[in-house]
């Protein structure tokens, strides 16, 4: 016995069917879409005019002055980033060494992850060692050489450390921060210096003995008398 056909279906009334059901919400839906793509994209120019501002406006910044002004008014721009470096450096050369470290700590704060967070860490601790602070210092590059291994910051700050570190006296600490340069940058420029420094550090001198402690003279014991030698028999 022969299958029976299957209904035929109204494809055009199906269609319309659902257009009217569902009508209000694709419409809706299409709008939605239309005003995202269009706020999008608005976003993207205003975004794209303001930091080619912010760079016209760096690029022609020559002083402090004009550096700050590029932060304030584009602070959440590549340039104001750029602008807090470049603060920095003008208010070193001034000898304004508290200013300079100030503001690259606000750099740090607000770029987290700015690529040249370890320049501005660098900067950092050489304004701590303008300003006689080497032990901040000190620690500043040992957080440089441990959180940044692999940047081109990273031997300079170990570098940095050998220097303060003679400064100090710390010529043991200071010989296994060149083993460490010679170990993990051996083709480079930084062995070089590292062995230099390390052939002209020298060798640590043994520990001397403590002192015997000395006795008071009414705890010594007293000399044994010296034994007398016997009368000759030629003598009365």
């Amino acid at each position: 016995m022969p299958a029976a056909p299957p209904p035929s279906r109204d494809v055009a009334l199906e269609t319309r069917f659902f257009w009217e059901r569902y009508k209000k919400p694709i419409l809706v839906l299409v709008v939605v879409s239309l005003v995202g793509a269009l706020g999008f994209a608005g976003y993207r120019f205003y975004h794209d005019r303001r930091a080619a501002s912010a760079s016209a406006l760096l690029a022609a910044a020559k002083n402090a002055r004009d550096y700050e002004q590029v932060i304030a008014r584009y602070s959440d721009t590549p340039a104001a980033a750029d602008a807090c470096l470049l603060l920095a450096e003008a208010q070193r050369k001034e000898g304004k060494f508290a200013e300079a470290y100030a503001t690259l700590q606000r750099f740090i704060d607000k770029y987290p992850k700015h690529e040249l967070q370890s320049t501005a860490r660098m900067g950092m601790a050489a304004n701590l060692e303008s300003m006689g602070k080497n032990d901040e210092a000190l620690s500043i590059y040992r957080q440089i050489a441990a959180n940044y291994p692999n940047s081109y910051n990273a031997p300079l700050a170990l570098l940095s450390q050998v220097y303060l570190l003679k400064a100090k006296n710390q010529t043991e600490e200071a010989r296994r921060v060149c083993e460490t340069l010679l170990t993990q940058y051996r083709t480079s420029f930084w062995a070089g210096e590292a062995l230099q420094e390390l052939r002209l550090l020298k060798p640590s001198e043994p520990a001397k003995p403590p002192p015997m402690p000395t006795v008071p003279p009414f705890l010594a014991r007293p000399p044994e008398p010296l034994p007398q030698s016997a009368p000759s028999p030629d003598k009365p």
